[in-house]
């Protein structure tokens, strides 16, 4: 069984959120970071960077949140994508681990990055229900837990993005978001 390693609070719940949309059996196992459990050699030994999250899927491990979810896309996701809609998914999920979190989490880049990413997604967001089209992909799992972080840890006014706003509501509102994510609140 995959084993996914994370802390109470880390980014272990995204990968968790797309494990729960693919309904892939998993051990979810909580490292005391606090503790300094990801800082022991067995851990290190799945991920030498002391960071969570990380899986052992048989004997494959692999670290790195965005990393871990295009794995599991690869792996599990059926439907046949061509070298450009896989490009299309990695952009986005590089885009939510990187540009996203880094331009809305890192203050000193805040006021000035949010207008400049928010805008243009809104405008996305507001011509179709999800990133990539009318379907729900690894994408919308990558930028969907970070644009669904700020209502919780920030409390950023979005009025000026009611797309981007209906669009948290409605990852927000899904069973596996509720059995991962949601749970954790």
């Amino acid at each position: 069984m995959l084993k996914l390693y994370g802390g109470a609070f880390s980014r272990a719940s995204i990968v968790q959120w797309y494990l729960e949309e693919l309904e892939v059996p998993y051990q979810f196992v909580k490292l005391d970071m606090q503790a300094g459990e990801h800082l022991q050699p067995e851990y290190l030994a799945i991920n030498p960077m002391g960071k969570v999250p990380a899986i052992v899927d048989g004997d494959f491990q692999l670290w790195e949140s965005g990393a871990i979810l295009l794995y599991l896309a690869d792996k599990y996701v059926k439907a046949p994508h061509s070298p450009e809609e896989r490009a299309k998914l990695n952009q986005w999920v590089l885009f939510g681990n990187a540009t996203l979190a880094t331009g809305i989490f890192v203050e000193a880049n805040r006021e000035r990055e949010i207008p400049r990413l928010l805008t243009p997604l809104n405008e996305i967001l507001g011509r179709q229900p999800f990133l990539l089209g009318n379907e729900f992909t690894v994408a919308d799992v990558a930028v969907g837990s970070i644009l669904s972080y700020i209502p919780l840890m920030l409390k950023l006014d979005l009025g000026a993005y009611p797309a981007i706003l209906n669009y948290i509501k409605q990852m927000s509102e899904r069973s596996a978001f509720q059995k991962s994510i949601g749970g954790r609140v």
